[in-house]
């Protein structure tokens, strides 16, 4: 589905960032999985995802049963996270033109918020999962499922619908399988890996990236 983007008018952008492998330069929850699971039962579950025999919900509910880790330790490694050092520049440029930001992840916000909280100007709109902390156990909750849709544990793209308003120019930054249902309904998209490889395969219009320096040239050169 094409989308013609409306005039130039930077008030009138709104922008979508992922989160891991986006903002971040690799898939925190991921590498989380590696780093602190009791067991490597995760595997499965992300196969099966992949397979397609499982939605997001279901993976991310069993593989996040699976980490054993308590509030200091995990706050130690996050610690250690830092952004693509052109997010906080990005985010400089379009606060500078009143253009509004959000972060649509289907992390956990309490990982989210401590990633981005020191390392960003201001803080952001961010919808995610939630998660709490008991012991040394992850208790997640997923307050924006789409009842309609087995696929997505966070459903982005009701979210970007609702938060995007009319007549604006929706730009969407991201990388993998959660971020194609949002992509579908942005005017002007940035892709990487398996987002990317969708774009082709569905000749949706797209702008290639490897990390954000390439995102902060596109919009350095069109809102100057």
């Amino acid at each position: 589905m094409k989308k013609t983007i409306p005039p130039i008018k930077p008030e009138r952008y709104r922008v979508f960032f992922d989160f891991d492998n986006t903002i971040t330069r690799k898939d925190i929850f991921d590498d989380m999985l590696v780093c602190f699971s009791k067991d490597q039962r995760w595997k499965k579950l992300e196969r099966d995802w992949r397979e397609g025999k499982i939605g997001s919900r279901a993976a991310l509910s069993g593989q996040i049963k699976g980490i054993r880790i308590n509030k200091d330790r995990l706050d130690s490694y996050l610690s250690g996270v830092k952004p693509d050092p052109y997010f906080k520049k990005l985010i400089h440029l379009f606060k500078a033109k009143n253009i509004k930001v959000t972060v649509l992840s289907d992390n956990f916000d309490y990982i989210l918020k401590k990633v981005l909280d020191g390392n960003c100007s201001g803080r952001l709109k961010i919808y995610s999962n939630r998660l709490r902390l008991s012991g040394d156990r992850l208790i997640p909750a997923f307050p924006f499922t789409d009842k309609r849709c087995r696929i997505c544990a966070h459903c982005k793209k009701k979210n970007l619908r609702r938060l995007a308003g009319r007549n604006s120019t929706i730009v969407y930054i991201g990388d993998g399988r959660s971020d194609i249902c949002p992509a579908g309904y942005a005017h002007i998209v940035f892709a990487k890996e398996e987002l990317l490889e969708f774009c082709r395969k569905e000749k949706l219009k797209h702008i290639p990236y490897k990390g954000l320096k390439q995102v902060y040239a596109y919009f350095k050169k069109r809102l100057a």
